[in-house]
């Protein structure tokens, strides 16, 4: 966004925020402080941090916390350069609208990509070293001593030639008047006592078991009314015609509307009302073309591209080509891996309320801003009289940031009503036919060796989707129509780049776009691409008569955070000592979102198709490790994820449109089915910051893939597991 042009046009904006970054995310914290309100309670220390005279910190975090415990990560860092008492630290979000009206102090709203803390810890960091610096001085200008005499900590300044004290609430008025500083030093991390520390979270459990937590869809305003829609099944289809006069007699029934060319909403008095008449109203759709679409096609198209001659290049090295040429023995496989949809437990749902003066939504989001250039999108209004508010999430995954669909929906129905807040409620169905879903990949990969068994070449070809054709056109267009996304985990450098070094190597893409829309499932390509090279590592080791890990090992000499990764789970499960009777192992390693990250587990398999996973060795090297409770939970929680999609969960489509509809269809792991998980995590393994929700999720499912291998002798590439008979117990 461009926030820094002065009145910023609806057009400006919505231009601007088509930037905005992406991923997974849940919000905790009820958004009804406005800036405005703490302001006049008490002052403002620069733009990120507000002190009451009863010495309550409030820190302003603009990212949404899902559970990840990101808020409590970010306060953090704010309180550690602050030198404030944790004990009074809360948290308050500002809106998108103040953000641009104050031209984006507090950088980024978007949470996605495991960049929440990495991507804002420096700016977070100096916000509250300002803040500190800025009450210092105001308390040495009190005294009228010099500031290099006066020392901080908890929150209390000390003059230390007088010993005289005060408190953080006493100057904070004082302070506030003061200019932010402009050379902000920050503290050496050997000098941190709060970063790198389990502190407790600021968000609890009390109000989330208790049923006490406002989400979303539990969000009332005075004068209410709900509102339920009915998209086409075939994605591409239209509206031909809806009878409304079906329904409008039905009690509780205020109007049936047109949201768009292919979807209707009924509004009423609840939900369950609207419901009811959706159910009841007549709807013809013009289904199109993509009716006839379905997995055995797409299957039949992903296939076609695994040996297509074009294909876009995203890592080579040396003469793949030649080296497949002169190979003594060439050892090939095909994977396989489907659609997947994010599927919250809280259904797409978001409030709005319009006039021709002003539009507001409440709207549980991952991206306050891409929710707000939804908004000003749909409402005709300029910037300055829109705004959006932040609701605590029941789930997003992805979901709910690049993809404002229901924010918009919102939007046009309240518009048809104006003056009324319409809070716009998916049913679970149209949830799970109408989501953005992750990409299905086809993978064949080819390993050539000479005749001594030495490993010559590799080559991955990638067939299938791409996200960012669909969502961010223009940076697919920038680079001649090549996805670099599609590569995550196997790139050539960077924050998703491979992990080793064949004597020759290429990964190409062949693109093969369906008229399913893809999205930012949680850890995106990785997921898939971590199955495909990881387990195709063990093919390869086999073949090469070695151990796995020291396969491994042989091809990431120059790469040790990642072998330092593997190397740690390698010795946490015990890989080099007998497992126990009917227990085999397995194991994987990946890099991205600028993390290193491995699993090894060991389970058995009872009546040929029966797995049960004992236990997971996760380690993870994510650079400064700023609360190592909350990194465990984040892993464990990635493997729910993971092994769920493993064994559980696909997508389908027959007649052009998704067959899942609910639960019974779209399952996941329950909780007797999940594996202990021992968590490592790599202190000081370098001075970067690397990302924790969507790494992890990736290496869980090749190292059971593994496993089940030497359990079994049978090499499953195709996802789900219960395709191929094998469940979870």
């Amino acid at each position: 966004m461009n926030a820094r042009v002065p009145n910023p046009s609806r057009r400006h904006f919505i231009v601007g925020t088509t930037a905005v970054s992406t991923g997974l995310a849940l919000g905790l914290q009820f958004p009804f402080s406005s800036l405005a309100q703490s302001a006049g309670a008490a002052p403002e220390i620069g733009v990120w941090v507000v002190i009451k005279p009863d010495e309550k910190v409030i820190v302003r975090v603009v990212r949404s916390e899902m559970g990840q415990g990101t808020i409590t990560g970010l306060a953090q860092m704010v309180a550690e350069e602050l030198e404030c008492n944790w004990k009074n630290v809360t948290i308050e979000y500002p809106t998108p609208g103040e953000s641009l009206k104050r031209k984006n102090p507090w950088g980024s709203f978007s949470t996605g990509g495991s960049r929440g803390i990495r991507t804002s810890e420096q700016y977070v960091r100096q916000g509250g070293a300002a803040a500190r610096m800025m009450l210092v001085q105001a308390a040495a200008d009190g005294w009228k001593v010099p500031v290099a005499e006066c020392v901080v900590s908890e929150g209390v300044i000390t003059h230390k030639p007088t010993s005289r004290t005060i408190t953080y609430g006493k100057v904070a008025d004082a302070a506030s008047k003061l200019a932010v500083p402009k050379d902000i030093p920050l503290k050496d991390p050997k000098n941190w006592k709060i970063i790198g520390k389990s502190v407790p979270r600021i968000d609890t459990f009390e109000d989330k078991v208790t049923g006490k937590q406002i989400y979303g869809m539990d969000l009332k305003l005075p004068g209410m009314l709900v509102a339920t829609i009915k998209q086409s099944p075939v994605f591409g289809g239209k509206i031909k015609s809806f009878d409304a006069s079906k329904v409008m007699g039905m009690k509780g029934v205020k109007k049936v509307v047109q949201v768009s060319d292919s979807s209707v909403a009924v509004v009423a008095d609840t939900f369950w009302v609207a419901k009811t008449a959706m159910d009841a109203l007549p709807i013809v759709w013009d289904e199109g073309p993509n009716a006839k679409v379905s997995s055995a096609s797409i299957a039949a198209m992903l296939k076609e591209g695994l040996n297509a001659e074009q294909a876009f290049v995203g890592n080579q090295r040396g003469d793949t080509k030649a080296a497949m040429a002169g190979a003594a023995k060439k050892i090939e496989s095909t994977y396989f891996y489907p659609f997947l949809n994010h599927a919250p437990m809280e259904v797409m749902n978001a409030t709005a309320k319009w006039t021709p003066e002003r539009c507001e939504a409440w709207v549980p989001t991952q991206d306050g801003e891409a929710s707000l250039a939804a908004v000003i999108a749909a409402s005709g209004l300029a910037a300055d009289k829109c705004e959006v508010y932040k609701i605590n999430l029941g789930g997003g995954f992805g979901r709910r940031g690049a993809f404002q669909d229901y924010t918009t929906q919102a939007v046009n129905i309240a518009k048809q009503m104006p003056g009324v807040p319409i809070k716009l409620i998916w049913t679970r169905e149209e949830d799970m036919t109408q989501g953005r879903y992750h990409p299905v990949m086809m993978c064949k990969l080819t390993g050539a060796f000479d005749a001594n068994k030495n490993l010559t070449g590799v080559h991955m070809r990638l067939s299938g989707q791409s996200i960012l054709s669909a969502v961010r056109p223009a940076i697919v267009a920038k680079d001649k129509g090549r996805d670099l996304l599609v590569f995550q985990g196997v790139m050539q450098a960077g924050e998703h780049a491979i992990s080793y070094e064949f004597p020759n190597q290429l990964m190409d893409h062949a693109m093969r776009n369906t008229h399913v829309p893809p999205g930012f499932w949680r850890g995106v390509n990785i997921n898939q691409n971590a199955i495909f090279i990881e387990c195709f590592m063990d093919e390869l080791a086999e073949y090469a008569g070695m151990d796995p890990v020291e396969f491994r090992r042989k091809y990431m000499a120059k790469y040790p955070r990642n072998l330092a990764a593997l190397n740690a789970v390698a010795d946490g499960i015990g890989w080099t000592k007998p497992a126990p009777k009917g227990v085999h192992r397995g194991i994987a390693q990946m890099m991205s979102f600028g993390s290193y990250v491995a699993a090894a587990c060991e389970l058995s398999v009872t009546d040929g198709n029966k797995v049960k996973i004992h236990r997971i060795v996760a380690s993870t090297d994510c650079g400064y490790a700023v609360n190592p409770a909350q990194i465990q939970r984040q892993v464990s929680g990635s493997f729910v994820y993971g092994l769920s999609a493993l064994f559980e969960e696909e997508c389908t489509i027959k007649d052009g449109r998704v067959e899942q509809k609910n639960f019974d269809t779209f399952g996941s792991i329950r909780l007797g089915q999940m594996p202990k998980v021992e968590t490592i995590i790599i202190q000081g393994g370098g001075k970067t910051w690397g990302g924790i929700g969507e790494p992890t999720i990736a290496v869980a499912a090749p190292a059971v893939l593994n496993a089940i291998y030497r359990a079994t002798g049978k090499r499953l590439r195709d996802v789900p597991l219960k395709n191929s008979g094998f469940t979870l117990v």
